[in-house]
């Protein structure tokens, strides 16, 4: 598809191009401080490339520059591509919104919901609701994830080898089948709760299918949109995409960053069990085009993934009363903003910019990695953003805010 390139003049899109550079000043400034190694953004209104930016690092030890072809871990920035691979099976009528997930996964039947007790010796009670495909896509299936460390059933999660990682002796099956044993937090659609959700939606287009996880992604969304880069790992450590993989750090402390191989490496081969939540790998190239496919209603270079009208449904809040993750959500990360902003289907909506404390349209959505990656697409200003740098966990770095203030500031047209 040809290398990621600026393809516009900046003034042309209504962009001040002397103002996109404060976004090169303030990143730079993050590296020179040590509190990133490298970064690349891309920047694009109305399907141009107005905006192309890197600096520092993709591995500080051995010098490498972060290049535009560099490789990415891009965690959670998963998820969006899962909910898209769902949403195409569902325009094929393999199920509904409303459809049980045990219809498909069979495990799922009888759930049961945490209610008291410890990880020990959890109370339960059965759920009233079955979790159903729009729960998963919602995050308000009462799902969880082991990194949380705020609930018992966190634990039970974690005590079960799931935490940051998967248990790599499983496949994606086995892992889905391990999270239906467990307690819900909640009633299935009761409230919002950051989860394995997504990687049980994996499941769900591979049973829905019939074709595994990540080929089903590798031909019916990556090949078309000529995501050439995108994979559940690279090819092994001794593949020149190894090379071009970022080294993964984590932050200590502000300006404190250390490799964290023991996580990033296991990036380093193709996986066995194929994460829809967090388990892929991109390039600014590829994610820019998926991105731009987004912001296109479902199109890009005259290749239809998805309707118009599916992808608008996508980015319509499906929190009960319209409600914001700030009235309806548990607590994520610092640099989440809750207030505000809702849950579509895949991604954060901003509802209302004033309460949410963010420059931002109404209606603009996003997600990011926990290696502080992130994206958002404005519907109203025709613009769309990806910003990649590896530093571990995105908490350590709320950045997002200050990018989005940093780009929008540059709007003058």
């Amino acid at each position: 598809m040809g290398e990621l390139q600026v393809d516009v003049d900046p003034a042309e899109v209504g962009l001040d191009e002397e103002r996109l550079g404060r976004l090169t000043t303030y990143l730079d400034r993050l590296v020179s401080t040590g509190r990133i190694p490298g970064w690349l953004a891309v920047v694009s209104r109305a399907g141009k490339v107005a905006y192309l930016g890197k600096g520092g690092h993709r591995n500080v030890e051995e010098g490498l520059p972060v290049e535009t072809d560099t490789i990415f871990r891009i965690y959670s920035m998963t998820k969006p591509i899962t909910s898209v691979a769902a949403m195409m099976l569902l325009e094929e009528g393999a199920f509904e919104l409303t459809t049980p997930v045990a219809d498909l996964i069979p495990s799922f039947r009888d759930q049961r919901v945490y209610v008291g007790g410890s990880d020990l010796k959890p109370v339960t009670v059965p759920a009233t609701e079955p979790i159903r495909i729009w729960h998963l896509l919602t995050h308000t299936a009462g799902l969880t994830y082991g990194f949380h460390r705020v609930h018992p059933v966190d634990a039970l999660l974690r005590q079960a080898g799931y935490e940051w990682s998967f248990p790599q002796d499983l496949d994606l099956a086995g892992a889905v089948d391990a999270f239906a044993r467990l307690p819900l937090l909640f009633q299935p659609g009761s409230e919002w709760n950051y989860s394995v959700a997504t990687d049980v939606l994996g499941r769900v287009v591979e049973v829905a299918s019939g074709t595994p996880f990540d080929r089903f992604l590798a031909e019916r969304l990556f090949a078309p949109l000529g995501m050439t880069d995108t994979a559940f790992g690279v090819d092994g450590p001794d593949s020149p995409d190894a090379d071009r993989l970022a080294r993964l750090y984590a932050a200590l402390a502000p300006g404190r960053l250390v490799p964290y191989d023991v996580l990033g490496d296991t990036f380093k081969v193709r996986a066995r069990l194929f994460s829809g939540g967090g388990g892929l790998v991109s390039t600014a190239s590829d994610y820019h085009r998926f991105v731009e496919m987004l912001r296109g209603g479902g199109q890009l270079d005259g290749v239809r993934i998805l309707g118009p009208r599916t992808v608008a449904a996508m980015r319509r809040n499906y929190l009960p009363g319209n409600a914001d993750l700030d009235t309806f959500g548990r607590p994520l990360f610092a640099e989440t903003p809750y207030r505000g902003v809702g849950f579509g289907l895949g991604f954060a909506v901003v509802l209302d910019p004033a309460r949410s404390g963010m420059l931002a349209s109404v209606g603009d959505y996003s997600w990011g990695g926990a290696a502080s990656t992130s994206f958002w697409v404005d519907p109203v200003e025709d613009l769309s953003v990806v910003f990649l740098t590896q530093v571990f966990p995105s908490s350590a770095l709320p950045v997002r805010g200050v990018l989005r203030q940093l780009v929008n500031q540059a709007i003058v047209a």
